[in-house]
């Protein structure tokens, strides 16, 4: 049964080659003050910081910069955010680059005004803002996270070992996202495959929740279809057009709350992922590909029917003569087989990690409760052993 829900998300999207020139009438609606934010300085090379300082320039805005937001920000970087802010006023944060640039630019927005440690209040005891919170827009160059059409912020904080996400009211949503599948295509191969597991585990975490027929699960399915005919096209062909933009609208709609309605949810692969993370810096999809396999091997017994369910509708398995059981094995055969085609990640060693770490990992390992069975310690430590 479909189970009672809400749906509200308010962020617009401007979507194609051409969506960047709807900058100029966002920026309208907000003030003088704007805050860019943006990562390494991979937008200087390809020429969207000058389109974007330039749109800014012309509509009058007096803007600020914080560049160098890393693929994990941290509360380090999160508090020098703060100050630039404040200095400069900011009425506005605008996102430049991938889903890293648009979490921080979602944290600093409700942390500019907040008077508390921002980690305390809302990373350790996960409270929701009561301060005002600066208003986000977000230009995206690289396809994964979903971050430009939801309000979840994940920030590290490496003096705790600790990578935690939080995902905030709809108030933290970007007001407007602008999608430019050609944005992507300058992302060496690493960054765009760990990105469209990213997309695949995002998923695959609503997916693998609840026993129920429910439209959540129809569409999560296509979703999931499409990505891999996608992801095989792009592997092969990084320039194509088509596939790019499939995927990058693929990881949109695989996190903006959408095919979470009615499902309890699951997590726990981003829960582990997130720690390893913690302790290695590594790429957040990398981390997430390696210790996938592990993890739903281990809980495929108490979710057997979506597993088998997942190897026919997703995989194309044929069902005929096969237990639910043969059929959940070959659909998790099937996934792994793709994901080496993809080139991902597979275990976790092979992203920094060592033996001496996974006590450490497991403590930092935040044990949900939405999947189809709820781990103790020592399960986190036996797949992540798995993993490694």
């Amino acid at each position: 049964m479909l189970g009672n829900f809400s749906y509200h998300n308010p962020t617009k999207l401007y979507f194609g080659a051409d969506a960047l020139q709807y900058l100029r009438e966002e920026m309208k609606h907000y003030g003088q003050n704007v805050l860019l934010v943006y990562g390494g300085g991979s937008v200087k090379k390809n020429g969207i910081y000058d389109e974007i300082t330039a749109i800014l320039k012309d509509c009058g805005k007096q803007t600020a910069e914080i560049a160098g937001v890393m693929p994990n920000p941290t509360a380090e970087k999160l508090r020098e955010g703060i100050a630039i802010a404040r200095a400069h006023k900011a009425d506005f944060i605008l996102a430049v680059g991938g889903g890293s640039v648009c979490d921080y630019s979602k944290a600093l927005s409700v942390s500019v005004h907040c008077d508390d440690d921002p980690w305390e209040k809302y990373y350790i005891r996960f409270e929701e803002p009561d301060c005002e919170i600066v208003p986000v827009g977000c230009v995206l160059t690289m396809a994964g996270t979903g971050s430009e059409m939801n309000a979840g912020a994940v920030i590290t904080n490496h003096d705790a070992k600790l990578k935690i996400g939080h995902v905030f009211g709809t108030p933290v949503m970007p007001k407007f996202s602008i999608l430019n599948p050609k944005y992507t295509m300058t992302l060496p191969k690493y960054q765009m495959t760990a990105g469209i597991y990213d997309i695949m585990n995002h998923i695959c975490e609503q997916y693998f929740s609840g026993e129920d027929d429910n439209t959540s699960d129809y569409i999560s399915e296509g979703l999931m279809r499409g990505l891999i005919h996608a992801s095989r096209v792009a592997v092969n062909d990084p320039q194509n057009y088509e596939a790019r933009s499939n995927i990058m609208w693929t990881a949109t709609w695989a996190l903006n709350t959408l095919v979470s309605r009615g499902k309890s949810t699951d997590w726990m692969v981003h829960m582990l992922g997130q720690s390893v993370g913690a302790y290695t810096d590594a790429t957040h999809g990398m981390t997430l590909a390696a210790v996938s396999l592990p993890y739903y091997r281990y809980i495929m017994p108490y979710g057997l029917k979506k597993f088998a369910r997942f190897a026919k509708e997703v995989w194309g398995i044929s069902a005929e003569g096969k237990s639910d059981q043969q059929l959940a094995e070959e659909g998790l055969a099937a996934m792994e087989a793709w994901m080496r085609e993809l080139g991902l990640v597979m275990k976790i060693s092979e992203l920094g990690a060592t033996d001496d770490m996974i006590e450490g990992i497991a403590d930092g390992t935040i044990i949900l409760e939405g999947g189809y069975h709820v781990l103790n310690r020592d399960e986190v430590v036996q797949i992540l052993k798995a993993s490694m």
